[in-house]
């Protein structure tokens, strides 16, 4: 008899996953467009893509705009950069 269980026990696991890929009904299709409306959406879409003409060019963004410095970075002369590295007699 426990034999006969387990194997029933074996078949419900072994059936579970093949059960739920059964899968969902079809979703239902559109009917068919009439040509009324077929040429609606054509003018639409002409419609719409006369209008993205009619948009400005934008200048890329810049985020960071404000943050950075407007003028370029000045050059440094050798001699400042000689006194920088020079260690200063005095000790802390």
């Amino acid at each position: 008899m426990r034999v006969l269980r387990a194997a029933a026990m074996i078949a419900l696991l072994v059936a579970g996953p093949a059960y739920a890929q059964k899968g969902a009904p079809a979703a239902p299709q559109d009917p068919p467009k009439s040509p009324s409306q077929i040429e609606a959406e054509k003018s639409a879409e002409k419609a719409y893509k006369h209008s993205l003409g009619n948009i400005p060019d934008q200048p890329p963004a810049d985020p960071w705009g404000a943050a950075r410095g407007v003028d370029p970075p000045k050059p440094v002369s050798k001699d400042a950069a000689a006194k920088r590295t020079k260690a200063s007699g005095t000790t802390n």
